[in-house]
């Protein structure tokens, strides 16, 4: 792939240690390549030590989050590839050509760290809990879910912009709603540097809550009844373990097992609605894809009849 069709956008907060020996070695691996860092309203001077380094920098007033960055370098990107890193030094440029390979056959590829890379055991522990809530989401195993170490074709990327939030969940969401589209994605094993600098921003149970809620929220917007379903069948089953309980101990049928099956009709028919409403936001949307590919491709044919 030629250098010149390649971004790489590094959102960085507080990072003035470690972002210029991370452009340098970007340089070298992507030659002509875009190197574009969002300073998110540091107070160090890390957008002045990426501009010395050969960076476009595009800074933000005030921090706003590190996916409001990742969405500012979407928007000014205008290559073909995109590559998103962090600027912490955990992740290695040299990794990048690996990631390039694969990019071909599938639509998204991250940088996946084993067990045993996280911060902290905790981190570790709730990564592959959330890892295993995805896979059943999305019905793909899916290896690292908080990796922000990643590459996708750009107009990909700028289709995802609605849906991605401003915090450190954007590679969750990004994850999901890419599986849930019927995109492909393929993980690719990476080794993680130690911290340059600093420490994780990350916040284990508050970020932990949040991911869970964007799972859910994904969840319920693309595949509803694998939340619905549960839900009602657990409330089913509860009624009827209360109903043989008093059936037994007194010979009725009670007014709380009447609400439980009553309950769990209920938002099994939600569940219903739901995924045939959640159907046709998905078509809508395949159907937007495909005439978007078909504009590119026109575009791209004329632009070789005039070369």
């Amino acid at each position: 792939m030629e250098s010149n069709t390649i971004t790489v956008v590094i959102p960085v907060f507080n990072e003035s240690e470690s972002i210029g020996r991370i452009v340098s070695e970007l340089r070298s691996e992507i030659g002509s390549g875009r190197i574009v860092v969002i300073d998110d309203g540091s107070a160090d001077l890390t957008d002045i030590k990426a501009a010395e380094a050969g960076a476009e920098v595009i800074s933000h007033p005030v921090n706003r989050g590190n996916g409001a960055a990742v969405k500012s370098g979407i928007r000014a990107v205008c290559s073909e590839v995109l590559v998103i890193m962090d600027g912490d030094g955990q992740h290695d440029p040299a990794d990048i050509p690996k990631l390039l390979n694969f990019l071909g056959a599938y639509d998204m590829v991250v940088a996946a760290r084993n067990k045993t890379q996280h911060a902290s055991w905790l981190r570790g522990l709730m990564n592959r809990i959330f890892n295993r809530l995805a896979s059943y989401v999305t019905g793909y195993k899916v290896q690292d879910l908080t990796s922000g170490y990643r590459v996708l074709r750009c107009d990909t990327a700028r289709e995802l912009l609605p849906l991605l939030p401003n915090g450190y969940s954007w590679p969750t969401t990004s994850t999901l709603v890419m599986l849930r589209s019927g995109l492909s994605i393929k993980y690719v094993p990476i080794g993680i540097k130690p911290r340059l600098c600093g420490r994780s921003r990350i916040r284990p149970l508050y970020d932990s809550i949040r991911f869970l809620m964007i799972i859910s929220k994904i969840c319920t917007l693309y595949s509803p009844f694998r939340i619905f379903l549960p839900v009602s069948a657990g409330l089913f089953c509860i009624g009827l373990i209360n109903y043989a309980y008093t059936y037994i101990s007194s010979g009725r049928f009670t007014n709380m097992s009447a609400l439980m099956f009553t309950g769990a009709i209920i938002i099994f028919m939600m569940g219903l609605i739901s995924e045939q409403i959640s159907q046709i936001s998905l078509l809508r949307h395949q159907v937007k894809r495909h005439h978007s590919s078909l504009k590119r491709s026109s575009r791209q044919l004329k632009k070789d009849e005039r070369n």
